[in-house]
């Protein structure tokens, strides 16, 4: 029984000291693993904290958008009203020049012919003061 004696002893010797310090290193472990968990719980929060904001900011967004949908859409009738006004003042427009160019063509008509008498009204009297010389020399 000696021999079983010295190798428990030995064993105990060898094997307890181990024993101790896997020991205290498993409470190392558990003390870092918990620390761990702890911020992990703690980057949890600030995620869902952080998605919460991302969530908010999103529907701050959609409601902007809307907005800006809507005065577009205002800015695009308006301008469809300008573009309506803006052609009919065009085609009153044209019409008034087209009125004014035909009122110009009976203008020139009625100055060319103002020329016309003119030029006649001079040869008329070019031809009478021909004709009474004429006649004054028949008659000298």
């Amino acid at each position: 029984m000696e021999i079983m004696e010295a190798v428990r002893t030995a064993i105990q010797e060898l094997i307890v000291p181990d024993l101790t310090r896997i020991r205290e290193e498993n409470n190392e472990i558990k003390t870092i693993l918990t620390l761990t968990n702890k911020r992990l719980d703690d980057v949890n929060l600030h995620l869902a904290d952080q998605s919460r904001r991302i969530d908010e900011t999103n529907k701050r967004i959609d409601e902007t958008n809307k907005r800006i949908d809507a005065v577009r859409d205002e800015l695009v009738q308006r301008i469809d009203e300008t573009n309506k006004r803006i052609d009919g003042v065009r085609d009153e427009l044209v019409k008034r020049i087209d009125e004014t160019n035909k009122r110009m063509d009976r203008l020139y008509d009625v100055v060319v012919r103002r020329e016309e008498h003119a030029q006649s009204s001079q040869r008329l009297n070019a031809v009478e003061r021909d004709m009474a010389e004429l006649k004054r020399r028949i008659a000298a």
